[in-house]
């Protein structure tokens, strides 16, 4: 599962072995070595307050571990075997493995999980991707997951389907925490506040191409959707593409995606929008500005980009592949990679205009949501160094 979101500078402890550690004559607090430490869902896993009892390491500068990332956590150091080796024996007391292994082998991963092993240090894996939504091909994430799913001493995902699924693979019991919000509580106000002080009538459905991650099929929806839209009173569809989708030279670009959408641009059926990567206050009032966002997937497990829009109060049009269903309510159409149920999606986008539901998180909720996944992440984290320890 990923998010076009730029990960943040990490905040607290330095590197492992480097200058200023913090003091830990503190024995209630745990430090992880979270992998990374600066992605969105990862700092939103501890307490909204501050008040935590986990300390979480900061990712080490990919061309200089001594020093703290600032802007770069990929690729992630801590994946190095030899980094863990190296790492003082209190540097951390679990290691908890989110993102960032796409370019592993296997072999590469058994030896960090021997690496831990070694160390006694508990292995935590939070199962996002089942499929991994940048390969066409399942082969190479299925042999990483063979690897961390029987490993870890602990697996967590996202809902009770991806649970379901690891239990029927490899006959583990994940633990089901709910994906915590993605934009922050204050944006999620004046998000909200300005969606209710919104008085026109026009409708706005979006269709995000991004760069066309392996997982996206855009033609499977794009002449329904336009079709679709095209018969509705006050409605838009708008498309968003990244300039290496849309211009020619670029290893991305779609020649025939491309000249499908500028011809409806010129026909006034889509009112198109190309840009580079968005920085995360210009992603959140692109997703506040619509009513609707379609995700176009034809694989995937779960999605980051459906917990901004429950955030802003934009209702999500999800396929029936993956389990984008039970991270929270959203409008389903039938689609998995065999193809799209033209006819599900034009339901879809109908009802959407029709009912305009309300399908958003509110902030108390994504608050007491995030402070009970922070407390059962830490008791968690407990239960395992207790048992790394011998202690009953």
């Amino acid at each position: 599962m990923t998010l076009d979101v730029a990960p943040r500078p990490s905040a607290g402890a330095p590197a492992p072995g480097a200058a200023g550690t913090p003091d830990r004559s503190d024995a209630r607090t745990l430090r992880v070595a979270s992998v990374p430490s600066g992605h969105v869902y990862v700092r939103h896993l501890d307490r909204e307050d501050g008040l935590d009892a986990v300390e979480r390491l900061p990712d080490p500068h990919p061309d200089d571990p001594s020093r703290v990332a600032e802007e770069r956590w990929w690729p992630p150091v801590m994946l190095d075997p030899e980094w863990v080796e190296r790492a003082a024996p209190d540097a951390f007391d679990v290691y908890h493995l989110q993102f960032g292994f796409d370019a592993r082998e296997p072999a590469e991963l058994e030896r960090l999980v021997a690496a831990l092993r070694r160390r006694r240090t508990p292995l935590v894996y939070t199962a996002h991707d089942l499929r991994n939504p940048h390969h066409l091909d399942r082969a190479a994430h299925d042999a990483q997951l063979d690897v961390l799913v029987p490993a870890a001493d602990a697996v967590v995902t996202l809902t009770p389907g991806a649970a379901a699924e690891i239990r029927a693979r490899w006959g583990v019991e994940a633990v089901v925490v709910p994906h915590p919000h993605v934009v922050d509580t204050d944006t999620m106000g004046v998000a909200q506040d300005c969606r209710a002080r919104r008085r026109t009538g026009a409708f706005r459905i979006g269709l995000h191409l991004k760069s066309l991650r392996a997982s996206m099929d855009p033609m499977a929806v794009l002449p329904t959707l336009v079709e679709t839209v095209a018969a509705l009173p006050d409605a838009v569809l708008q498309v968003n593409a990244h300039h290496d989708v849309m211009d020619p030279g670029f290893v991305r670009h779609d020649a025939a995606l491309a000249a499908y959408v500028q011809d409806a641009a010129r026909a006034g059926l889509v009112d198109l929008e190309v840009h580079d990567y968005l920085p995360d206050d210009a992603l959140w009032r692109h997703l506040g500005s619509l009513d609707a966002s379609v995700l176009p997937y034809r694989f995937g497990t779960h999605s980051g980009w459906l917990e901004a829009c429950r955030d802003l109060g934009t209702t999500v049009l999800a396929p029936t592949c993956g389990y984008f269903a039970e991270q929270g309510p959203v409008l389903s159409y039938a689609a998995d990679e065999h193809g799209v149920d033209a006819d599900s999606l034009a339901a879809a986008v109908r009802r959407a205009h029709d009912e305009r539901p309300r399908f958003g998180a509110t902030i108390e909720e994504r608050r007491r949501q995030r402070d009970a996944g922070a407390a059962t992440h830490l008791e968690l984290y407990r239960s395992l160094v207790a048992a790394a320890r011998g202690v009953s």
